[in-house]
């Protein structure tokens, strides 16, 4: 499962700098099809999580995880290929992304398992492995991708399987071998293991052999306000994140005036340092939980994001660097989420020497919004990336709790579900408002959501309690 999701995180940081240039394979393709390229693999998650989360709960869990992966081998073998067809090479990259995205599903079933096998004692340490394993991912993502660009666009070519082997098939196929050797590995080691809140083994329909000593499943209704709230409070944390790792690029050109060549390599590395810096929090979260509970770390997590974009907020009286040459009206123009979202996905191997650099002028934002100071910037980054893992960890770590030891395959899927929505929402909302209205509104927007969500969690904050704490059979 840890190498599941280590692959899936490694080709997710892997695409965000080859997806455009990949695209141009098919010369149809423009910035507005780059949108739904992007987002067919969260619709794809959010369609299948609630599917693989249902099968869990009722079939072997090695069943849907199986299945789910064998999904994105066939997607990332798919994506391998995407040079054979004559022509409609950016459907097959969409059929191809949104594959993927179904296979990633399975995310919900692997929080579902962890859930299940753990008691509460031991589950805020096993949740905050399976986060661990996805930072890895994204920290080894720049790492492989940098190793593989050596191979040049052309690579080498199997000629009997009509393989090419280049910078852009060698990390999918790494990511199916990974793949591979994953479901080796989930027939060969993982078992169905099932526990109470207690650590006494259940029963349940996934095990293939049950004994006569297990313990029933202890009865009860779950809050649902409880399961509401806190999906709304993990959308958030998903929504702001990826508003974030959007606008990074576009917003550090604006800003210091970076080539989208310097952009890609600083932010790369941005990216990569938040990936260590979230495995150190993981660390720490293991211990502070125990002694403060995660109720109080959420708040916490929640209160730093909200400082780390406050912090980005413009002030002074010194402004950014003007991209005149770019100036073709004084109209602000009706940018789409692709041709924003562009600037994330650009090859940094273009002539950017060719290209002005600056704050365009077609942002009439520009003229008036004092500069984002790099020592701002990069403090804001600290405290985002020190806020967000602790949100993501302690939303799904409590809704585990609160949903008890019944299986959870469903209420799981809705929360990963709803993380997908996010993750299609928040580079839409935040490129709409940045290219309009500029860094000012689109953070203080952000700030005010945050505001929101601490309400939301001091209204719920006493309900958001273990099952079993709920109806006192363990004591909290």
């Amino acid at each position: 499962i840890s190498l599941s999701l280590v692959g899936f995180s490694m080709r997710l940081e892997r695409e965000r700098e080859t997806l455009y240039l990949f695209l141009q394979i098919d010369p149809t393709a423009d910035t507005s099809f780059l949108g739904w390229v992007i987002a067919s693999y969260s619709l794809g998650q959010m369609v299948a999580s609630p599917i693989f989360g249902l099968w869990s709960n009722y079939r072997p869990r090695k069943e849907a995880l199986i299945v789910s992966i064998l999904i994105s081998v066939a997607a990332n073998c798919l994506y391998a290929y995407l040079h054979i067809p004559a022509s409609h090479n950016k459907y097959y990259m969409l059929v191809a992304r949104g594959l993927l995205g179904i296979g990633a599903g399975n995310v919900a079933v692997v929080r579902s398992y962890t859930a299940g096998a753990t008691s509460l004692q031991e589950r805020t340490s096993s949740m905050a492995n399976i986060s661990m394993c996805q930072a890895l991912g994204f920290i080894l993502g720049p790492v492989f991708q940098t190793c593989f660009t050596f191979l040049g666009e052309k690579g080498v070519t199997w000629d009997v399987i009509k393989l090419q082997i280049n910078m852009y098939t060698t990390p999918v196929l790494l990511s199916a071998f990974l793949g591979i050797l994953n479901i080796i590995l989930i027939l060969a080691i993982l078992r169905e293991h099932r526990v109470d809140d207690s650590g006494r083994q259940c029963k349940s329909i996934n095990f293939e052999e049950a004994s006569t000593d297990e313990a029933q499943v202890p009865q009860g209704n779950i809050d649902q306000v409880a399961v509401v709230a806190i999906n709304v409070l993990f959308f958030v944390a998903l929504f702001i994140f990826a508003l974030f790792e959007t606008i990074i690029t576009p917003l550090t050109m604006d800003m210091y005036a970076w080539t989208q060549e310097q952009a890609v390599l600083y932010n790369g590395i941005i990216l990569a340092a938040l990936g260590v810096e979230a495995v150190v929090i993981f660390l720490g979260v293991k211990l502070l939980s125990k002694k403060i509970g995660e109720r109080a770390i959420l708040l916490g997590g929640l209160i730093v994001v909200w400082v780390g974009f406050f912090i980005l907020l413009p002030w002074g009286n010194q402004f950014p660097k003007i991209q005149w040459e770019d100036l073709h009206n004084n109209s602000i123009p009706n940018t789409t989420f692709g041709e924003i979202i562009i600037g994330l996905w650009k090859s940094p191997m273009e002539d950017d020497n060719e290209r002005p650099t600056g704050c365009s002028i077609e942002q009439a934002w520009c003229l008036y919004t004092p500069v984002i100071h790099l020592a701002q910037f990069l403090t804001s980054v600290v405290l985002i990336g020190l806020g967000y893992p602790v949100c993501n960890l302690m939303s799904y770590t409590l809704y585990s709790k609160i949903l008890g030891p019944k299986p959870q395959g469903v209420y799981m899927g809705w929360l990963t579900a709803s993380g997908s929505g996010a993750r299609i929402l928040g580079p839409m909302f935040i490129s709409q408002v940045y290219a309009h209205w500029g860094p000012r509104w689109a953070f203080s927007l952000v700030c005010g959501i945050i505001v929101l969500t601490i309400t939301l969690l001091g209204v719920v904050y006493k309900r958001l309690i273990a099952l079993s704490v709920r109806y006192g059979r363990i004591q909290e």
